[in-house]
């Protein structure tokens, strides 16, 4: 596991010279990429969101592209279309944003449904089919889709099915003031994210992804693993729980970090860090809780204290 840990800290050193402070949220979006997952960003504008994706894909040494979100955004904006070539009298690919390694989805839920449909197939088959011809996509192929939760005017929620497959949902969050200070000093003269050099190649993190599932998980926690996730399946307020799709990216991101730390078997305490950005967007609150003002952190976090952890695992 020690190659995973070392190219973990390359990726994290490098990303902190753009993004100041947020280790924690540095270190789940790398748990993403090994998971081999994709990012949900909720935040207001200007925090850091589009820095993190350019930062990621120029650490990869990895092809970045961007998709704004917008009422006029057509599916074949997204996948790319099939043209005829006039010169050469016959159809030509032209790719579209999806063919990266890094697809940074901007106010996705400003997009129209279709247009949002449009990435199911390419999130979860890592593939894309226009005028049924399938073209797969590069490796390692994360998106980074960003919505504002505050500005809902004009906007189409994403349908349940599409939040399940992105592998976690996390916030940025405005800096502390130290840690904004230290932004200003840092892009006065110029801004780092111009001059970022790679640091790992895209064939060393396809390996890392594949190493990951080696990390050991003991059948106690695979137990209690399940049993959280169960737990939200008819639980006070929740009109849906957590899917097996959501079962299986805790698996993986427990796996994950334990792997960042340096450990080649994964802890209760991994399942229990990793719940909160794996399982909270999975879970689908009733009409009750959403007039009692619940939510569901309320309801993984009563999940969380009537599973009991198991203490003997080593």
């Amino acid at each position: 596991m020690q190659s995973i840990t070392l190219l973990a800290d390359r990726l994290r050193a490098n990303i902190r010279t753009v993004i100041v402070g947020k280790d924690d949220v540095i270190d789940l979006a790398l748990i993403a990429l090994l998971c081999d997952g994709h990012l949900l960003l909720e935040d207001v504008p200007g925090v850091g969101k589009t820095t993190l994706a350019k930062a990621i894909a120029r650490s990869l040494n990895g092809i970045f592209k961007r998709l704004q979100g917008a009422p006029d955004l057509l599916p074949s904006d997204v996948t790319g279309v099939s043209y005829f070539n006039q010169k050469l009298q016959e159809f030509e690919f032209r790719p579209g944003p999806v063919f990266a390694n890094v697809l940074l989805a901007d106010e996705i839920n400003r997009a129209t449904p279709r247009a949002q449909a449009a990435l199911l197939e390419a999130m979860q088959e890592r593939q894309t089919t226009v005028d049924g011809v399938t073209h797969p996509l590069p490796r390692p192929f994360l998106v980074i889709a960003t919505q504002n939760p505050i500005e809902l005017e004009g906007t189409f929620p994403l349908p349940e099915a599409q939040i399940d497959r992105f592998f976690a949902r996390l916030a940025i969050g405005y800096p502390s003031e130290h840690e904004e200070r230290e932004l200003l000093a840092r892009y006065e003269r110029a801004d780092p994210l111009l001059t970022l050099q790679p640091v790992a190649e895209a064939a060393e993190l396809i390996a890392a992804q594949q190493a990951i599932r080696t990390i050991r998980v003991e059948r106690s926690v695979v137990d209690y693993l399940l049993k959280l996730c169960r737990s939200t399946r008819g639980a006070p307020g929740a009109q849906l729980g957590v899917s097996p799709r959501g079962s299986l990216a805790l698996y993986r991101a427990a796996q994950a970090r334990a792997a960042l730390q340096g450990r080649d078997f994964a802890l209760p305490d991994d399942v229990k860090r990793m719940a909160p950005s794996v399982l909270t967007h999975r879970i689908v609150l009733d009409a009750q809780s959403r007039l009692r003002n619940r939510s569901a952190e309320d309801i993984l976090r009563e999940a969380l204290e009537r599973t009991p952890a198991p203490v003997d695992v080593v």
